[in-house]
């Protein structure tokens, strides 16, 4: 195992790598160096989707199998290089709240690869407007690993939003399900947001009652795939596009386009070792410019 430290060049700033050969996965599985090396691979269309969002990580210091498992960063820590950025955030009855992180450029994912930060979840929201969304999300969440199930729900998903006049995208979590994310422009709080997002998910149910729920506890569910609509409430987080899951294999989460879909049958398709290898593709470069109004979507209901 390489135990000698680096320090690279990021940008504007130079990031220490402790232990860069420490195993973070399984055996023979990726390395905390090639952690590092992806999250600066893939940095340019990751951080379209972190910058000026609050940001909370999954840190497994000890690696993924470590029994006592990963633990929750949600706060700005003490430790984190001065020039990492933080915004603060309110609770949601509006008392005061904490200061949590904000990846702004590439040197911070980078640090936060040497933290074994290994999955990153933003809001929603960005700094300026923080209970105000920019973008929906309906998290397709199937009760196994049948991904053909999963790949319909994401068709019906698309479909419900097409028709209420939004743009669909769509990316694999890296786990087992896929997440179907609309861009929208910042015009109604979050609590309006899951309401609609409910909507939504209620409309896309009732297309397959017998394959899809809203239902949210697992034990009503039975075999359906559950229509998870909240993640869009205030504070709520979201897997972040290109964010590593904590796997064996080192699986992420992958945006893709609609015709690519056809040709992954795994929610784990691409991994850290051959996301960077892919051809060029970006397939949510343009999503903001695919923002529509929920207002005008909700008058459609």
């Amino acid at each position: 195992m390489d135990t000698e430290a680096l320090t690279w060049r990021v940008g504007a700033h130079r990031v220490r790598i402790s232990r860069p050969g420490k195993e973070l996965f399984e055996p023979g599985g990726v390395t905390k160096r090639e952690l590092a090396e992806y999250y600066r691979a893939v940095a340019g269309p990751m951080l379209r989707h972190l910058r000026g969002r609050p940001l909370a990580v999954q840190r497994y210091p000890h690696g993924i199998a470590d029994p006592e498992g990963g633990f929750y960063v949600k706060n700005r820590p003490s430790y984190a290089p001065p020039w990492a950025g933080s915004v603060h955030v309110a609770k949601d009855d509006g008392r005061a709240g904490n200061e949590m992180l904000v990846c702004d450029d590439a040197a911070t994912l980078v640090w936060l690869a040497d933290q074994a930060a290994i999955t990153l979840h933003p809001w929603l929201t960005r700094v300026g407007d923080l209970r105000r969304p920019d973008r929906l999300v309906i998290d397709l969440d199937p009760p196994g690993d049948d991904f053909a199930q999963v790949r319909r729900a994401a068709y019906d998903v698309r479909e419900v939003l097409e028709s209420l006049g939004l743009a669909a995208f769509v990316m694999t979590t890296g786990s087992r399900g896929m997440h179907v994310v609309a861009p929208i422009r910042p015009e109604i709080d979050a609590g309006q947001a899951r309401d609609f997002a409910h909507v939504i998910a209620e409309l896309v149910a009732r297309r397959r009652p017998d394959e899809l729920t809203t239902r949210f506890r697992k034990r009503s569910r039975g075999d359906r795939l559950f229509l998870d609509y909240l993640r869009n409430g205030y504070a709520q987080l979201a897997v972040a596009p290109y964010s590593v899951r904590a796997l064996p294999g080192a699986p992420v989460a992958a945006p893709l386009s609609w015709d690519e879909l056809e040709r992954v049958d795994t929610a784990r398709h691409w991994t850290v070792r051959t996301l960077p290898e892919r051809s060029g593709a970006e397939p949510w470069r343009d999503m903001a410019r695919h923002a529509r109004s929920p207002r005008r979507a909700i008058e459609r209901l």
